[in-house]
């Protein structure tokens, strides 16, 4: 506080502007030349102090930020007011050891103890093969990793069938560092399921679980070696929807949605449950949206393993899915176009092209232009949703077909039999694809349009 007294300033801590201290008394200042002018009264100023509590706000403030840093760390550093030494308070917690606990399905576990109970079950994939032929007919050389997971101890390992598809050499590492040539045994491209196998035993198999269980928000879990370098790393996430259908590549997959962490190299391994199961086989994830090219995040997508398990094991007995459901027939889907075309009251349904002698669909009475709308109650609206009804059948299985035929709705009893083992499904579902593209390119419209019409 500033004090005017004979035209002195003074400067006072005190609040009422009082001083303690006795200012000495001004000094006559040297005499002025009269001839100068008046004499001026002598004013003294005294050093004024800097004002320092804005800068000790700052500090404050500033200690109390570290502080609160440290504190949040689990470090807190203080000052010995009494002994003037600077002293640092660590933590004395013990952390945990993560025991090797063996998966019992009945008992929950930790993040930590399930990647310890499966980790030694996963395993690093490996191939190589050949891509295509280069402007001189040369073969070129590719590579490509992947995931997969232990099923026997005697060295049966499920992949998918995208992983090893046209592989030359198969290499599979254990989490241990150890590294076996693997064989292909077997696979399914409609259900990207693939079975390989090495020569070893005693190896450590995972557990199945029940996927029909899984609830949208369970917690679940994946190992694999995302982008083939990031070796045995886990992701976590809960499931996002079960029972969803997506079309991959043409094919419609029933899959479980998750928003886990899952990157090319993933695609393989074992999607484990909070009781350290594996309940899907991860297969695929959605790096874009539609043709935007907008990137898209928390979209992973694993293969039930109830739906698969059979078939793997057929995989392991026969080389091939020995049971899978076959129709027998040549089908496309039924477009607009084709309903104006050929005067069809109907404009969905799976179109049949044609009819194989003695197959189950001929046995049925499916004919050349009927078009299936149903499969035991549920709505056919193209080929997709044929296929995808298909994969829910094994041979022997019956179902009742709604067709339509002629401007009439009937229905037939179909026995599904067991596609040949000398068949590529894939390639001629593919081909069925292309022709509903073409219009049934391999069908002449003109005598589809002589049967109907003429």
């Amino acid at each position: 506080m500033y004090n005017d007294e004979h035209n002195l300033y003074h400067y006072t801590y005190r609040k009422d502007g009082s001083e303690t201290d006795v200012h000495p008394a001004p000094q006559a200042a040297p005499e002025q030349d009269h001839n100068n002018g008046p004499q001026q009264p002598v004013q003294e100023m005294k050093p004024v102090k800097k004002n320092r509590i804005g800068m000790k706000l700052t500090a404050m403030a500033l200690c109390c930020a570290l502080l609160g840093g440290a504190v949040g760390g689990g470090i807190v550093w203080g000052v010995g007011n009494h002994s003037g030494e600077t002293s640092v308070n660590v933590s004395g917690r013990t952390v945990s050891q993560v025991s090797l606990k063996t998966v019992d399905g009945q008992t929950e576990m930790s993040d930590a103890e399930i990647y310890a109970a499966n980790v030694n079950s996963v395993v690093s994939i490996n191939v190589t093969g050949t891509s295509g032929y280069n402007f001189f007919g040369q073969p070129v050389q590719s590579a490509s990793s992947g995931s997969g997971f232990v099923l026997t101890s005697d060295g049966y390992i499920v992949t998918n069938y995208h992983v090893v598809k046209d592989a030359q050499t198969v290499k599979v590492t254990m989490y241990s560092g150890d590294e076996y040539d693997a064989q292909y045994v077997g696979g399914d491209e409609d259900y990207d399921i693939a079975v390989i196998k090495i020569e070893a035993t005693g190896l450590p198999a995972v557990t199945l679980g029940n996927s029909e269980e899984l609830n949208v928000g369970d917690h679940v879990l994946a190992i694999g070696n995302p982008l083939g370098d990031l070796t045995f790393s886990m992701s976590g996430g809960m499931v996002s929807s079960v029972n969803r259908t997506i079309n991959v590549d043409g094919t419609p997959f029933n899959m479980i949605q998750t928003d886990a962490s899952i990157n090319p190299g993933n695609s393989g391994g074992p999607l484990l449950n909070s009781y350290g199961e594996v309940v899907g086989i991860v297969s695929a994830k959605y790096s874009s949206y539609g043709t935007s090219g907008e990137s898209v995040e928390g979209l992973g997508f694993a293969i039930p393993i109830n739906d698969v398990i059979s078939m793997i094991q057929d995989i392991m007995t026969n080389g091939y899915v020995s049971n899978k459901a076959y129709l027998g027939a040549t089908v496309g889907t039924l477009t607009a176009q084709m309903a104006q075309q050929y005067r069809y009251d109907i404009s969905e349904g799976a179109f049949v092209y044609s009819v194989e002698d003695g197959s189950p669909a001929a046995q049925a009475g499916l004919q050349l232009g009927d078009v299936i709308t149903a499969i035991d109650g549920t709505e056919i609206a193209s080929m997709d949703d044929l296929m995808a009804a298909k994969k829910g059948y094994a041979a022997g299985d019956t179902s009742e077909l709604t067709v339509y035929r002629q401007g009439e709705t009937i229905t037939l009893s179909l026995t599904w039999g067991a596609t040949p083992a000398d068949q590529q499904t894939a390639s001629q579902e593919q081909a069925e694809q292309d022709t509903t593209q073409n219009g049934g390119g391999y069908t002449n419209p003109y005598d589809l349009f002589e049967y109907f019409f003429g």
